[in-house]
């Protein structure tokens, strides 16, 4: 299973890094889990007709930009959209006229499904559930090729965090904060709460992604937050645009 991570940066696209999307390159399935900017990256990665999935955990912009890329996907087996309740009724709205390219229009069939927080056996298993942050995000628990994957952006420390990177093979969660409670109005993770949460609930890799982009200017500000995050948690990585883990 490769993983692509093609955007690492959270809250808007710098020369660090485009807003988050990754691409989970699996023997059942493409899952792509959110639509940053950095979407636009996934179609020359689509190299089959296995299906296509993508997890969406919120609405907040730096999240679904990358809808306005759509139009570059091509892929006949088409593209089915997960998300919170809301979301079809939402992205009716985004993947539109005055903002972009319909939906109608597409050259890939797009279907979207709202889902409660829960778990599944279909298409792919897989858990949702709720994340605390400023609007409601949800984060996923996804089984593929028999390993786990959890995806946990945007929130702060939480439950539902903690529940769903209980023994993960790999945790992916934010890293917005340089330092815990930066903002207790605004529900984030600095690099010591999200290596906390992957040591108690047992994971066994983390992956850092959505630095903000005004916290975290230069890769040494990155590698500082690797080295603060791996004093707790020492299989820990900071990540960058277009860099591959191999699960």
């Amino acid at each position: 299973m490769q993983i692509h991570f093609l955007g690492t940066t959270g809250w808007f696209t710098t020369a660090m890094g485009e807003t988050p999307s990754i691409l989970i390159d699996a023997a059942e399935a493409y899952v792509i889990l959110d639509a940053g900017q950095s979407l636009r990256k996934v179609p020359p990665l689509i190299t089959t007709e296995k299906p296509i999935y993508l997890f969406l955990s919120h609405f907040h912009l730096d999240h679904t930009y990358g809808f306005h890329t759509l139009p570059l996907f091509h892929s006949p087996q088409g593209l089915t959209i997960y998300g919170q309740p809301g979301t079809e009724r939402l992205l009716h709205t985004l993947i539109a006229r005055p903002w972009t390219c319909p939906i109608e229009r597409l050259k890939i069939p797009v279907r979207i499904q709202d889902i409660d927080a829960g778990t599944y056996d279909a298409p792919i298993p897989f858990t949702c559930t709720a994340l605390v942050h400023t609007d409601p995000c949800f984060g996923y628990r996804l089984t593929l090729e028999g390993k786990t994957v959890a995806y946990c952006t945007d929130t702060g420390v939480c439950a539902g965090l903690h529940t769903l990177a209980t023994k993960a093979d790999l945790l992916i969660t934010e890293c917005t904060w340089q330092h815990p409670n930066e903002r207790p109005d605004w529900p984030h993770l600095a690099p010591e709460d999200a290596a906390t949460a992957a040591r108690d609930a047992g994971a066994r890799a983390l992956a850092l992604i959505h630095f903000d982009a005004n916290n975290y200017r230069t890769r040494g500000d990155r590698t500082d937050a690797e080295t603060r995050a791996k004093a707790i948690f020492p299989n820990t990585r900071a990540m960058h645009d277009d860099e591959v883990i191999l699960l």
